[in-house]
């Protein structure tokens, strides 16, 4: 019995500690606030401290119910949202790195309705009311006072918002802080939903931190200084504060698995609406796997407080560092 407990042990723990030397550690998972009022507003990432010089393309799918009302506000969505986000980062001569995210979106009446009302049932969580409209009918539309701020088009495909990003690492190795800023382009059509219209920017201080040598985390804290929503009338956006933590432990040699939460406060000026005005929050779980400079990633993000954020999102991400 003795035996075996030693050659158990060693068939399953040897890889683990032969490979220490070799793991890779990639940085956060790339997802971020799909909720199609905030997405538009600068939705920020978590993002690593460290220099990378990287290209990466993400594919998110994400669905959406709001149906709810204020003395003033009207806040109507029922959708599922995909965003294709490349993104570029590049080291110049060892002080910056610079960045560029292209967001290419699509909002539409979905698929997933059917699915979510035997999954809602099959645990006994609430719908939010979802059964009361029809499956997979799309809704879009915000209003103030009776009057329309915000009216997406279902089946549209478009650029969003362009952003461009700056990070300077004020510490290297471990651990390692960074600043970043950022800013955001009026490219999305903003009577389309894709984008706000306005020139946005942003600004955080990022940390990477060690703990061991399987296990790195990351933690972000920025401000978000979005300009005003220029759709079917203007509406002057919030500036709102983020804070975002992960963690990122190497399982196997090529294989890692992440979690990661993040928490905003809303876009909007104060509506009314409680599941807009509340804090938002984002609990992200993924796998990663890494070959070589290459990674492929898959995520699941969640709502766990109800407001400002999608039901769900599923996220599959490519990336190649060079």
């Amino acid at each position: 019995m003795k035996k075996f407990l030693i050659t158990f042990t060693m068939i399953f723990l040897f890889p683990l500690l032969t490979c220490r030397a070799a793991l890779s550690f990639e940085g956060p998972l790339q997802v971020r606030n799909q909720f199609p009022p905030f997405l538009i507003a600068d939705a920020p990432y978590l993002e690593k401290a460290a220099y990378e010089n990287s290209f990466s393309a993400s594919l998110s799918h994400s669905s959406t119910f709001m149906v709810r009302n204020s003395s003033s506000w009207s806040v109507n969505i029922d959708l599922e949202a995909t965003e294709l986000n490349l993104r570029y980062k590049r080291v110049v001569a060892g002080l910056f790195e610079m960045g560029i995210d292209v967001p290419i979106l699509s909002f539409n009446s979905g698929f997933m309705d059917d699915f979510l009302k035997g999954y809602h049932d099959f645990f006994g969580f609430s719908d939010y009311g979802r059964s009361s409209r029809p499956e997979n009918q799309f809704l879009y539309e915000v209003r103030r006072n009776g009057e329309l701020v915000l009216k997406g088009k279902s089946g549209r495909i478009g650029l969003g918002d362009i952003r461009l990003t700056a990070k300077r690492e004020l510490l290297s190795g471990d651990p390692c802080l960074s600043v970043m800023a950022n800013v955001e382009l009026p490219t999305g059509q903003a009577s389309a939903g894709f984008g706000n219209g306005s020139l946005d920017a942003g600004a955080a201080v990022l940390l990477d931190k060690n703990i061991g040598e399987k296990v790195k985390t990351y933690f972000n804290v920025g401000a978000v200084f979005p300009g005003n929503l220029r759709a079917e009338n203007v509406v002057e956006l919030r500036n709102f504060v983020y804070g975002a933590a992960g963690v990122e432990a190497a399982v196997w040699k090529k294989f890692s698995l992440l979690g990661q939460v993040m928490f905003q406060n809303s876009v909007f000026p104060k509506t009314g609406v409680s599941t807009m005005d509340r804090i938002s929050a984002l609990l992200a779980l993924g796998a990663r796997y890494t070959s070589g400079k290459n990674s492929l990633e898959l995520s699941l993000t969640e709502d766990p407080n109800t407001a400002g954020a999608p039901d769900f999102a599923l996220n599959i991400s490519f990336k190649r560092r060079f």
